[in-house]
Formats: C-alpha cells, structure tokens, sequence
C-alpha cells in the first residue's frame, strides 16, 4: 500500500495495533518503547471527493461580496475581525446568524450527496471556538459546525473539520479572519491554537461523520518559523493521535513533495495541498492547455508522496477575475487592473455573473481544466474543491458548474476522458 504505515482495510476500531518504537520524528513525549495505534475511522486509501463550504462559518469577502458592499467605497472593513469592529457586537451578531442559517442548510448536503461526493471540508475560525477577550469577533458560527456534523451525517457525507483561523494569523489573509500582519508563532498563539484543537476533538472527534481534523489551514510557511510550524504539526498530531480521525496538514506553501521525509512513524496523516494556477502573472497569463498540462503534472507530484494526499483547495478558475479575489477593493491580474500586472483578457461575465453567462469558449475551457483536475488529483487520495456556491464567481461556484454541466455530475463520471 502507499501512503501510511498501517493495514488499510480494517474496522475503523478493529485497528489497534502495538507499535514496537516506531515514533522516530515525533516530540520526546510521544517516544515510548510501546505505543498504541488508532485506524481513523475513514479509509483514505479510499477515494476523497469533496467540496469545501467556504464563506459560510469563516467570512470571506470575495464569496458574499453582499455583507461587504457597504465598505466597498473606503475599502475600510477587508475580513470578519473588520466585520465585527465596524458593526459592533448586537449588529454583526444579527447579521451573521442570518447568513449562517441560510448559506447552507440541509438541503445542500443532500445536493453534495445527490453529485456522487462523500466529503465535505468545513472552515472554522479560532474565535468561534476559544475567542480572545477583547478582539471584535462574533461568536456562534461553532454551534453551526455541530448542526452541520448531524447533517452531514443524515446525508452519508464525511466532514473534515478545517481550522481555518489561527490566532494572530497563520498566513495574513481575509480567509484567517483578519487580513495584514502574519503574527502565529508569536506570544502564546500556538499554545491557543493547540487548545482551539482539543476542543474540537473532544467535542466532535467521535461524531460518525468526522473523517478528519485539519491542524491548520494554510500556515505560510516563506513567512514563519518552518520549525515552529513542523514543531506544532507534531504537536498536534500528538494530542489527536489516539481519536480515530484523520489527522490533516497543509503542506506550508513548501511544496506537495517536500514532507516525505517527515512524519516517521505518526500514523493517521493526510496531506493537505492547494493548487491554483492563477496567483502569479506568470499563471493568469498560460493558455488553457497550459493550465490542463499543469494540473495533471501536479497530479503526478501529488501521487509520488509516501502519505495520503489530497487536493484540499482547488477551483474551475483559470483568471483572477472574481470580483475582491485578492482583497477587497483590490482588482485582478487577467485584465491588469491589480497593481503590477499586465492585461491578458477580459473579465467580463467572470468579475460577477453566472456559469450561464459565460462564453462558450470559458464553458468549454473550464469544463476542461475541471476534468483534468479530477483525473490528475484522483492518482493521489483524491481531492476537495473550493468552493461550493458564491454570490456570483462562476469559475468557483461547484452548485452552479454541476448545474449548468460544467461539473460532471456524478462527479465520478468523465465528461472529457483522458485529459492526463
């Protein structure tokens, strides 16, 4: 078998199994002569086939442009910690248990479901979570993850809890909550983040629809200590290891075959990669059969790891284009109106609009790059793709590319066989 050091196979609880010192690499505290081992609950030598739920628990601007347009002009409010300072606490309380009602509901698990997927990967933030005394952020989005769990459940979907928000900021984007400054790793915030994951493994680790635990959403590794990031990774997966999840970790922005040399003996493991081809001019500027080449040469990469990994952020995107991509108030690279770059088309029909309304060329070049994806990430342990619906992006919007058969629906079939 590729991938982890034990049986694959076996009843999720049947698969305990006694180590003799096999826990080389991990921290001091878990090196013992004789170590008891958990199976997750989930097999990852099956195929993951999922789709993230972004925007609903963890705001970003870009995916409900609608909660922010009111800041657009002074470009003031740019993520949730601005949601809440601006608003103050009563009124961004209001607004967000109005979004987090009617994001996603019931239904869309059953949609995801109806598709043919068995996973779902669900952003949270810190502050929902252990808030910090004084910060602006709102509570309640955790109570909303617990519905979720028993929905997913109803649906035979599996959920990978994904801490999206670290505090201070693992990566310095809107989608860690608060856009600027990357200050994880300073004062006591990896203590913190260390608490925020055993709550959410004692609260919902043995939930049956819990497949996995993500450790950390996109820590960014050029602008951090590597060690203290491997450091907590160890860490973590120390305080998770014994509760039958899989335990997930991006890959820090090192690259997707940069860790195999890592992890010996830490069972449990998933890697976690993200890949989008449109964050450099360089990217934005490749023809369309330039960004299928890519993506199925990535998916050779991914499938030459000696852990399971998984495509855990994707997308049918090959512009800038949607509206507030990269940043609220900011432009994209593909029409040249982000600082810096250099105009290769029109965003047209992408800034806002619908899978409808797109050309038939970007119909046909994106239902292309989809299919590659899908063939190239499915040679790894498979993939989730970001994200599930928008209020108007239609490169991104699964719910409206599957609607409109752009997605193959099943997502097991192949509208463009052999694209790899």
């Amino acid at each position: 078998m590729r991938c982890n050091i034990f049986s694959s196979g076996a009843a999720a609880l049947a698969g305990l199994a006694l180590l003799g010192d096999l826990v080389a690499g991990a921290p001091a505290e878990y090196s013992r002569t004789t170590v008891w081992r958990r199976q997750a609950k989930y097999d990852f030598n099956q195929k993951v086939r999922g789709v993230n739920l972004g925007g609903w628990l963890v705001l970003e601007p870009w995916i409900t442009p609608s909660l922010f347009q009111q800041w657009a002009d002074g470009n003031s409010v740019k993520d949730e910690w601005g949601f809440g300072q601006a608003l103050g606490r009563d009124e961004a309380s209001k607004r967000l248990q109005a979004h987090w009602s009617s994001w996603i509901t019931a239904g869309d698990f059953g949609e995801i479901a109806g598709a043919g997927m068995n996973h779902v990967r669900i952003p949270i933030g810190y502050w929902s979570i252990l808030p910090i005394d004084g910060e602006p952020f709102v509570g309640g989005a955790y109570e909303w993850l617990g519905k979720a769990l028993d929905w997913a459940g109803a649906a035979g979907l599996k959920v990978i809890i994904d801490l999206h928000g670290a505090s201070g900021s693992q990566n310095g984007f809107d989608n860690s909550g608060r856009y600027g400054a990357v200050n994880w790793g300073q004062g006591d915030s990896v203590a913190h983040t260390l608490k925020v994951l055993n709550k959410i493994r004692d609260d919902h680790a043995k939930h049956p629809a819990v497949s996995a635990i993500q450790l950390l959403n996109e820590p960014l590794g050029p602008a951090l200590n590597m060690d203290v990031v491997r450091q907590f990774y160890m860490d973590g997966w120390g305080n998770l290891r014994d509760s039958n999840v899989g335990i997930v970790f991006h890959d820090a922005f090192q690259g997707v075959t940069s860790w195999n040399n890592w992890g010996s003996g830490m069972w449990n493991l998933v890697l976690d990669t993200h890949h989008y081809e449109i964050f450099d001019n360089g990217q934005v500027a490749m023809s369309p059969s330039d960004h299928v080449r890519t993506a199925c040469d990535f998916g050779n990469q991914m499938a030459s790891n000696n852990k399971w990994t998984i495509a855990g952020e994707w997308t049918g995107a090959q512009t800038d284009c949607a509206k507030w991509l990269n940043g609220l108030g900011k432009g994209a690279r593909y029409d040249g109106t982000l600082s810096g770059s250099t105009s290769h088309g029109s965003c047209n029909g992408k800034y806002s609009g619908t899978v409808d309304g797109l050309s038939t060329d970007d119909k046909n070049n994106i239902k292309q790059f989809i299919q590659a994806q899908l063939e190239g990430y499915e040679k790894a342990a498979g993939w989730v793709f970001w994200t599930w619906k928008t209020e108007g992006a239609p490169e991104w919007d699964m719910q409206a590319l599957l609607r409109g058969g752009l997605f193959p629906k099943p997502v097991t079939s192949r509208l463009l066989p052999n694209q790899c």
